[in-house]
């Protein structure tokens, strides 16, 4: 027959044997994911299950301004704290950054260090404190903080080691997300212009109009050709017509908003993404641009003083289209009808609607 001692010792094996499976289980998603928001997801669900505090959050170093800033918060409202700031050096978390070492502090009113920012701002109660570094090759990248543990001794024994474990994990993940996502950020861009290719418009496009559709909001996609491109290489050679288009492209890049996106399509082509804009904010942008490039001097360093003029197609989601192939196929069509009736011209998608509904979809960039 099992005694009480003996089914308190299976429980116990059982409830530490969950823990570590539960790490485990935290451990692999942390080491085999490149989206930070499901990363995120992922650390929400399995710290509610391993960790018993009331609040726990992950703080990142910026290595420009040397400031903690916070990237993951359980336990908070995210945006009572998204703006706030903490120096290297600066209450408990600061001073985990600057001296690398973990701390543990039951009591945060009684010590010294303890800042108390984040419960001015948030009107929560800091009591107990525990602060470990993140690091990788023995840089700190951050820190993650666990603050008012229900039972801090029963914590201390069983969940302070399995901490200091995931604590590296995370760090790994984290400095592994950077690197795949400088990485990323360069096969996104350009050689030649600097801004966005045609691999950023494949990844970026769909996700951008399920959230356009999502939000009731809308999208407009602008094509825009470069009139007789040809004849500037064979006139200046190939070398002075890919400079036309780097100046070109700066043009472009001095008219748009914090959410416009500017993408070399192929050869001479440009699509500039447009999102939060109707088809009178869109058709007004291109006016404006259109002005820019016809009144702009290229090669002025050359002696050159060249002008160039470019044909541009408009079509917004979702008054011309519902799906991304939709949209891209109707401005094309615009851009494409623009060249047929003379060159320097806008053509609304919307105008060619009937006719695109039988057009080939647009080519490959």
């Amino acid at each position: 027959m099992t005694t009480e001692a003996e089914c308190l010792v299976e429980l116990n094996n059982t409830s530490q044997l969950q823990r570590l499976l539960t790490c485990f289980e935290l451990s692999k998603t942390l080491v085999s994911t490149f989206d930070l928001e499901a990363l995120m997801r992922t650390m929400v669900e399995k710290f509610n299950e391993l960790i018993p505090a009331r609040n726990w959050s992950i703080l990142l170093l910026e290595p420009q301004t040397r400031e903690l800033s916070f990237f993951v918060v359980v336990g908070l409202e995210a945006d009572q704290v998204q703006h706030l700031r903490l120096k290297v050096g600066e209450g408990i978390a600061g001073t985990v950054a600057q001296t690398g070492q973990p701390i543990f502090i039951q009591d945060a009113r009684t010590d010294p260090r303890f800042c108390t920012k984040v419960d001015e701002q948030t009107g929560f109660e800091t009591r107990s404190i525990i602060c470990l570094p993140l690091k990788v090759k023995g840089e700190l990248i951050g820190v993650l903080e666990v603050i008012n543990i229900e039972n801090e001794n029963f914590f201390l024994k069983t969940y302070l080691p399995l901490l200091n474990i995931l604590a590296d994990y995370i760090a790994i993940a984290l400095d592994n997300i950077r690197s795949f996502q400088d990485i990323q950020k360069k096969s996104f861009i350009d050689d030649l212009t600097g801004y966005y290719n045609t691999r950023y418009l494949a990844w970026t496009l769909d996700a951008l109009v399920q959230k356009t559709m999502q939000e009731g909001a809308c999208l407009s996609v602008v094509f825009l050709d470069m009139d007789n491109f040809k004849q500037v290489v064979d006139t200046h050679g190939h070398l002075l017509g890919s400079k036309v288009l780097v100046e070109v492209a700066h043009v472009i890049g001095r008219l748009l908003g914090p959410q416009d996106s500017l993408i070399r399509y192929g050869g001479d082509e440009f699509l500039i993404l447009l999102p939060h804009r109707d088809k009178t904010g869109a058709y007004d942008f291109v006016c404006r641009l259109r002005r820019a490039v016809n009144q702009s001097c290229f090669l002025c360093e050359e002696g050159i003083n060249l002008n160039v003029t470019a044909s541009y197609g408009i079509a917004t989601l979702p008054d011309d289209a519902r799906d991304k192939t939709g949209l891209l196929k109707l401005a094309d069509a615009a851009l494409f009808s623009s060249k047929d009736r003379g060159k320097d011209t806008i053509m609304m998608g919307a105008d060619l609607k009937k006719e695109t509904d039988e057009t080939p979809s647009p080519r490959s960039g």
